[in-house]
């Protein structure tokens, strides 16, 4: 099966979102981290296939629907898996490997093996590390926004210092995400969005 068109994607949404509110979070969050990986693409010389950084960016939270419930419950314990949860999505849906990884290997800036048994994370022990660079781009451009309530923008030092609570290698994984593909203008889609930025 090819990718799928906006429209496609928008109608998948749609199917999986518990409620209205929870598609506006999500669909929106993901449409912002596609507008993130856009401006990253525009400012450099980066060879990638923007038709599958596309659909990533607009699909990577597909798995968040299951774990929010009619009432607007969020299963925050179990939140670490919605990555795998997108996955399983995206392949009943029949869609390639290529594109349900980008679900399962976005969180974070990887988790491998490692972290999931030493943590005790609700996760089958396995590597969900972004390979491609592909798969590098929108697990990076992820890190900019974030659906809390409300939703808000990050500047790179600003998930530089979340990340440092889950060690430095974290940190210096996400610096070399941003040696890689460079810094957004979050404080520009910040005032489009009218959402607040964490400096």
């Amino acid at each position: 099966m090819s990718l799928p068109s906006v429209d496609e994607i928008r109608a998948l949404h749609e199917k999986y979102a518990p409620t209205a509110e929870a598609f506006d979070v999500v669909h929106t969050h993901c449409e912002i981290v596609w507008s993130v990986a856009e401006h990253l693409v525009a400012r450099s010389s980066l060879r990638v296939d923007l038709e599958l950084v596309r659909a990533g960016c607009l699909l990577h939270d597909i798995g968040v629907y299951s774990l929010i419930t009619v009432d607007g419950h969020v299963d925050r314990d179990n939140y670490i898996r919605h990555g795998i949860l997108g996955h399983e999505i995206l392949r009943g849906e029949g869609y390639p490997e290529h594109l349900c990884r980008i679900c399962s290997c976005h969180t974070g800036v990887g988790i491998t093996k490692h972290d999931v048994v030493a943590q005790g994370l609700p996760l089958p022990p396995c590597d969900y590390v972004a390979e491609s660079t592909e798969e590098r781009l929108v697990m990076y451009a992820d890190k900019f926004h974030s659906k809390t309530t409300p939703p808000k923008f990050l500047s790179a030092a600003a998930y530089a210092r979340y990340v440092r609570r889950f060690g430095d290698e974290k940190v210096d994984a996400f610096d070399a995400l941003r040696a890689e593909f460079g810094e957004p203008d979050v404080a520009a889609l910040a005032s489009q969005y009218g959402h607040a930025l964490e400096q």
